[in-house]
């Protein structure tokens, strides 16, 4: 529900809409939000989300993060069908879009903004008044369409004046459908990039600069929410230590343990965080 009470200032805001993602199992949350929330507060930061949800979907993962919830009908619904053909990925429903204004005033200036569309439901643009020491983005929401069926596909989003303005930016190999020419583009605009590519790891662009970052093997059992956590890891730790190679290498170990467990089940425990700020990747 819309908060009617002052907030406390927060070190970390996330923007975007919580997501219901239909599985086999049934129903649970899932969404960019909510992921890189649990994981900002695992890493010990004082997180509040700005989201729009339905009653559909139950939000007592996200209890102690002060959120700002939007009421809508229905809530952001995805389901994804695997065959012998790869995944099909359909949007059932889409929840209403988030407005700055929505944003309490003591979470304008929070350390980090994290923009984090899942189904172009927000902005890319801060408006005046916001002034984080880091805006990072995740554009998978931005780079996605759906047709009349709900299939969703990759689109092009290449806003110039967006990835200028931001402190870093996260994508995935898949949200640009494996198009290299797209992710050079992007990184001519972008301070900062980092470009997920599951098992493989990413590939990290800063000034000119192109470095692959492997991840280590696990077991996979379920990638749910992997990127949003390595996003959440990558930006905390590139706020902390101001070293790109550094934040590169410590989300993508912190995201590879989570892919060993289902759902929000794989934000990281506090043993894997100590292990993975020492672990050094060959």
């Amino acid at each position: 529900m819309l908060s009617l009470v002052p907030l406390e200032p927060v070190d970390y805001l996330v923007i975007g809409h919580v997501a219901r993602d239909l599985t086999p199992a049934g129903a649970r949350l899932g969404g960019t939000a909510a992921f890189s929330a649990l994981t900002a507060r695992a890493l010990g930061l004082r997180v509040g989300i700005v989201t729009s949800a339905g009653a559909d979907v139950p939000l007592d993962a996200l209890s102690g993060i002060p959120t700002v919830t939007i009421p809508s009908e229905h809530s952001t619904t995805f389901e994804n069908i695997y065959s012998a053909d790869g995944r099909k990925q359909f949007l059932h429903y889409h929840a209403t879009p988030i407005d700055f204004v929505h944003v309490p005033e003591a979470w304008r200036r929070a350390g980090i903004i994290h923009l984090g569309p899942i189904a172009n439901e927000v902005s890319p643009i801060l408006p005046k008044g916001f002034s984080p020491d880091l805006l990072g983005l995740t554009a998978q929401g931005w780079m996605r369409g759906w047709d009349e069926s709900k299939r969703v596909h990759p689109v092009q989003w290449e806003d110039q004046f967006a990835l200028e303005a931001a402190g870093a930016v996260v994508i995935s190999l898949e949200d640009v459908g494996g198009d290299m020419e797209q992710v050079e583009r992007i990184a001519q605009h972008t301070r900062i990039l980092a470009v997920t590519e599951g098992a493989a790891g990413c590939v990290l662009h800063w000034h000119g600069d192109r470095r692959r970052i492997h991840a280590p093997k696990f077991t996979e059992i379920d990638a749910t929410g992997a990127g949003d956590i390595f996003a959440a890891a990558f930006f905390i730790r590139l706020y902390t230590t101001r070293d790109p190679w550094e934040a590169a290498r410590f989300a993508t170990l912190l995201a590879s343990h989570s892919v060993t467990r289902v759902g929000l089940d794989g934000i990281p425990t506090e043993q894997e965080i100590q292990s993975c700020l020492v672990e050094v990747l060959s």
